[in-house]
């Protein structure tokens, strides 16, 4: 999985007035947790941009006051009108114990159904996966190759080596189903119109 470096300042003072003070600054208040103490320090909102407005799941690999550490973000908080990044929970990584994250599905091939007017709908976007950090793949790719119209591809049917869908298996991913130009052609082949 690919990772993007970061680094944070130390923050002494926790509180609603410091943590103004930072975003006012174009800083973020962040935490690292994970590990035997909790780290409070502060990102440039401009490094976290290109994490966050991304649909691509990266590792993170902090540099807070010289000490390095991975880690992936667990939670963020936004403005509820500007869409600005408040504070952002960071999880600290252990390559020995496994870790949830939801990585996004990759649609790939051409499907014969969507060719003969077939719909493709896809109802999921990302799968939640868990395994250890070094086996996470950047994305889920799911063949479309050979799916007819009233074909669908569940959660069960994706077998992932090492790694663990947290998912409902009866949880459908895409569908293809008739469109309604395609069924109204049906329907006016059958009654002998043209």
């Amino acid at each position: 999985m690919k990772s993007i470096a970061i680094s944070g300042s130390p923050r002494e003072n926790v509180g609603k007035r410091d943590a103004k003070e930072l975003r006012y600054q174009g800083q973020v208040p962040a935490v690292l947790y994970g590990g035997a103490t909790q780290t409070h320090f502060s990102v440039s909102a401009a490094d976290l941009k290109p994490v966050v407005y991304t649909p691509v799941v990266q590792f993170i690999d902090l540099d807070v006051a010289g000490v390095a550490s991975q880690a992936i973000i667990k939670d963020m908080q936004f403005h509820p009108l500007t869409d600005e990044i408040l504070h952002v929970d960071f999880l600290l990584l252990d390559e020995s114990k496994p870790v949830t994250i939801e990585i996004p599905i990759l649609l790939t091939g051409t499907s014969p159904g969507v060719k003969m007017g077939g719909k493709l709908t896809q109802k999921l976007r990302k799968l939640r996966i868990k395994a250890l950090p070094k086996d996470h793949l950047d994305t889920i790719e799911v063949s479309i190759e050979g799916l007819e119209v009233g074909s669908s591809v569940r959660v069960r049917d994706i077998k992932l080596p090492n790694l663990t869908i947290t998912n409902t298996p009866e949880d459908t991913i895409l569908s293809i189903t008739t469109s309604r130009a395609l069924r109204q052609a049906e329907q006016e082949a059958a009654s002998g119109k043209k």
